[in-house]
């Protein structure tokens, strides 16, 4: 079985700005979590689709738009990302209670996201 995309990510300079364009464009329900200067997108899609975030990237960053890919063991997989020509760019990584990622760039240099299969309950 293929590994799905399960989840999105728009980066932008003004992420508020961009949260209300994409909600008032496709009526998605944005939850702003400034703390982590992140607004959580709910597509309202009625389980068709994915659901993603708006976040400003740190200063220098560019703007892009990543997706995340679903993987059961993250580790593994940049490894074989690895061998195939990837590089890793963020290491596994765990935000607690909510989400264990890691990107890699393809060949071309798109950066990419990998999500754990199981997600932490809470």
């Amino acid at each position: 079985m293929g590994n799905p995309v399960v989840h999105f990510e728009v980066h932008g300079k003004d992420a508020k700005k961009l949260s209300n364009f994409y909600s008032k464009a496709f009526g998605w329900k944005i939850e702003h979590m400034p703390q982590m200067n992140y607004g959580m997108v709910d597509t309202a899609s009625g389980g068709k689709g994915i659901n993603g975030g708006i976040v400003q990237p740190t200063p220098g960053s560019k703007m892009s738009v990543t997706f995340y890919i679903e993987a059961d063991d993250l580790g593994a997989k940049l490894k074989e990302i690895g061998k195939l020509g990837g590089k890793t760019v963020m290491p596994v990584t765990t935000i607690p209670n909510m989400v264990t990622f890691a990107l890699f760039s393809d060949p071309e240099g798109n950066v990419i996201g990998l999500v754990k299969s199981e997600q932490p309950k809470g």
